[in-house]
């Protein structure tokens, strides 16, 4: 087993909520007519240059320690790339892909699935005639484990979430789970950076929680919401403080709405 992560030295906890990349059958809507399993689409090619950019650039602000991610193949094609672009030996602003990727430091950062950032289970986001008919979406963990860099999987981490949700899981459930989700993972690991993979309710439904009285209209595949909060030590444990939202420029593909005047702590980052 490969070393665990280095502990966070700064004095805050960053944790970053991102969308998967662009999925295929947005592009090619043939494709569920003869897809076996069609409530799960892969990235296209271009989703995958994406997700593996947008792991450079979020490379370029924060080191990342662990990444937990839906077990949606969008998903785990999206964290894989991104994973890539983290844990690069040598950073490469060229490469395009995990392709371009010649060598990975597995001991940058460690990957776990977690059934908790998965997909909204009902038919506003999965077309009823698209589910599966038994309400059993069959992820099968260890093949989707494979999918990362050989080490890089956490098998000592316990799913949040043990199960999936029920088909028809109403919304604001749904919603409710996400911040939960976000909450629960950065509170098991508070000295380390996290990056969380899931959809775009999940990223949306983050930013509106932490972020107060906006509206979110739109979430741009790869887009994420960046939270960080100070950590300290006092008498030998980790005390928390309150959750601030990181605006970057052009909120990194969230595009939103301010309801009414607030107040909620809210800092700025410096596009690089």
């Amino acid at each position: 087993m490969g070393s665990s992560p280095k502990p966070n030295n700064d004095a805050y906890q960053h944790v970053f909520v991102m969308r998967h990349g662009d999925r295929i059958d947005n592009f090619e809507p043939l494709w569920v007519s003869t897809a076996a399993r069609p409530w799960d689409p892969p990235l296209v090619q271009d989703g995958m240059i994406r997700a593996f950019r947008t792991g450079q650039r979020i490379r370029s602000q924060i080191p990342i320690h662990r990444v937990f991610v839906s077990p949606f193949l969008r998903c785990i094609q999206t964290a894989s790339e991104v994973v890539s672009a983290l844990s690069a030996v040598n950073f490469d602003p060229n490469a395009m892909s995990s392709k371009d990727v010649p060598s990975i430091d597995t001991s940058k950062l460690k990957v776990a699935i977690e059934y908790g950032l998965c997909e909204m289970l009902n038919s506003v986001a999965i077309r009823r005639e698209l589910a599966p008919k038994d309400g059993n979406f069959d992820f099968r963990i260890l093949d989707l484990e494979a999918l990362f860099p050989e080490g890089m999987v956490d098998h000592n981490v316990d799913m949040i979430y043990k199960e999936m949700p029920d088909w028809e899981e109403p919304v604001e459930d749904c919603r409710e789970r996400y911040v939960n989700i976000v909450k629960a993972l950065a509170d098991k690991y508070p000295t380390e950076n996290l990056l969380l993979v899931t959809h775009g309710e999940g990223v949306g439904t983050t930013f509106s929680t932490f972020y107060k009285d906006t509206t979110v209209y739109e979430v741009d595949y790869c887009a994420y919401v960046e939270l960080r909060r100070e950590v300290s030590s006092k008498d030998g444990s980790v005390v928390n403080g309150e959750y601030e939202v990181v605006l970057s420029h052009g909120q990194a593909g969230i595009r939103f709405s301010h309801d009414h005047f607030c107040d909620d702590p809210v800092i700025s980052r410096t596009p690089v």
